[in-house]
């Protein structure tokens, strides 16, 4: 199954195991990411800001582009998917938007209807594939392994397109199908600041805080949004300083979790590009194998 593929900036920069990881990944599960040529940056939450026909046309870009790919489009990077969804859903809500969308597109070219599906990967290999699929490639299980599934607050709100808004399951599911255990996380949806830790960094450690508290007898967290993993990931001394206690916490892409148990190999998961160690979590995942 080949499915159109937007990576986003993040993934091709600070997030680049993520890509990998998933690539690899969807090639074990029978599937191949088909990424869109010539892709341009989704505007974040910063184009917003300056223009909201600008946050509007540069994903719009994008899935007219795609839209000769195929019928949908998935996306890796959790604000990515937010974006291009949310071009679908205003188009929808307001007509008027569709003529000042078609003006700025013919510049390039370009049409959009408006009718292209986006999708998270998270929700194609949840939910395409299936839990069941995913348990039948592992090589190696994570019996007694903790895990604290974070998903961000931008996966799922505010378009539940395929899981819960306040409790999300369907990462939850995956990480109990390779055998280990997900803690009781009521964070797992709690913003981590995003930007915040480049303007308010004294706000943006506080959040962080609060998510990575509750994982404290975790081994792990695992995430599907880049900007959550690098938040989570490298101010955890800030962060253990403000706990009072030490703070070596790994943070996983969700890919890279489901790798791991495929057996794959550091060149597919770049598991050593994290600043916080998952050695432990590799011996744990081959002592179970």
């Amino acid at each position: 199954m080949k499915y159109t593929y937007f990576p986003g900036c993040s993934l091709l920069s600070t997030a680049k195991e993520y890509d990998v990881s998933a690539r690899a990944v969807m090639r074990e599960l029978d599937s191949e990411l088909v990424e869109i040529p010539d892709w341009n940056c989704c505007g974040a939450t910063a184009a917003d800001v300056v223009s909201y026909l600008l946050s509007i046309s540069l994903p719009a870009r994008n899935l007219a582009m795609a839209e000769g790919m195929g019928q949908e489009v998935v996306a890796t990077c959790s604000s990515c998917f937010l974006n291009l969804y949310r071009v679908n859903k205003h188009l929808e809500q307001n007509p008027e938007l569709k003529g000042q969308l078609d003006i700025v597109l013919a510049e390039a070219g370009l049409s959009y209807s408006g009718n292209l599906r986006v999708r998270h990967l998270l929700d194609v290999i949840a939910n395409d594939i299936g839990v069941k699929a995913v348990a039948k490639r592992a090589e190696r299980r994570f019996a007694g392994v903790k895990v604290a599934p974070y998903y961000g607050c931008q996966v799922v709100r505010p378009y539940a397109e395929f899981d819960g808004p306040d409790l999300p399951m369907s990462m939850d599911r995956l990480i109990a199908a390779l055998g280990a255990e997900t803690i009781p996380y009521p964070v797992k949806t709690r913003c981590c600041g995003g930007v915040l830790m480049t303007t308010q960094k004294s706000i943006g450690v506080k959040l962080v805080a609060d998510i990575l508290e509750p994982a404290r007898e975790a081994d792990c967290v695992v995430t599907v949004c880049p900007l959550c993993q690098l938040n989570l990931e490298a101010y955890q001394r800030e962060v253990a300083g403000k706990l009072g206690w030490p703070l070596r916490l790994p943070v996983l892409y969700f890919t890279q979790f489901i790798g791991l148990a495929f057996g794959l190999p550091e060149r597919d998961l770049q598991l050593s590009s994290h600043l916080v160690s998952a050695e432990k979590l590799m011996r744990l995942a081959l002592a179970k194998s």
